[in-house]
Parts: C-alpha cells; structure tokens; sequence
C-alpha cells in the first residue's frame, strides 16, 4: 500500500504532511504540492505495471514522459500533520500526449485541482507516440 491503490476512478495516495512541507506560518509551502502531485502521478505509473526506468531503455528510442503544461487551482490550505489523499485519473492517452486530471483533499475537503498534460517524447526529447497497450492501461482498458 506503500505506493497507493488503483481504484475505479483512478489512483489513490495517502501522504502525512510534515513540518519540511510547511512555511513559516504552519501551512503547506504552495510550491510543496507540485511535490505530493508528482509522487501521485509517480505511484499511479508504478501502480498500472509502468516501470519508467525501463521505459528509457525499452527500445533505442526510449520512451519518457515529461510535464509540458499544468493548471493548478488551490482551494485551500493543508497543515503540518495533515493526512492528504492524492488522487490522480487519466482524462486522454494517445498521440504523443496524456491528460492526467489530480485533487488534492483533506477528507472530504478538495484543497488542489490540477490538470497535467504530458508529452511523451523519446529519449533524445523528440515526441513519440505512446504505445496502443501503455495508452489501454492509462485508460484502464488494458487485458
């Protein structure tokens, strides 16, 4: 459970708050939550059976996934201690992109709502298109 939970939506990630995520002023650092994102987009690949190190040096071009644009709305505050679930769903895989759609909740409290587009390109930063099978188990339409 270290790495969350698949669910019908998507994928689940539950992260305490310390005190390193926090400001002078107790509350969560707003740069901080591009961390708990990425280890939610991070945890939901390893989750579906995507090892990233392996997709490098999958073929001779390689295949890495890159943030090219993300929209982030913050709603409200976390604190030290906090327990934040992490939720991440894929809107769109295909072509050499994905949409990941992410919140951010404190209980029932949605705190962050992001959008986060991905560029898949290949090892030498050109775009590439992902695989059929990677885009079917983005959209949890994999065998």
């Amino acid at each position: 459970m270290l790495s969350g939970e698949l669910t019908a939506e998507g994928h689940r990630l539950f992260q305490r708050v310390y005190y390193e995520d926090t400001d002078f002023s107790g509350l969560v650092y707003h740069a901080r939550y591009l961390h708990f994102l990425e280890r939610g987009r991070t945890d939901y690949l390893r989750c579906l059976g995507v090892e990233q190190s392996a997709l490098i040096s999958a073929d001779e071009e390689g295949l890495v996934f890159v943030v090219h644009r993300m929209e982030i709305d913050f709603k409200a505050s976390a604190r030290m201690d906090d327990v934040l679930t992490i939720l991440t769903s894929t809107e769109k895989a295909g072509g050499a992109k994905m949409v990941l759609n992410q919140e951010i909740r404190k209980g029932d409290q949605l705190l962050i709502a992001a959008r986060v587009i991905i560029a898949v390109i290949n090892a030498r930063g050109r775009p590439r298109r992902l695989p059929e099978t990677l885009a079917l188990r983005f959209l949890g339409k994999a065998e």
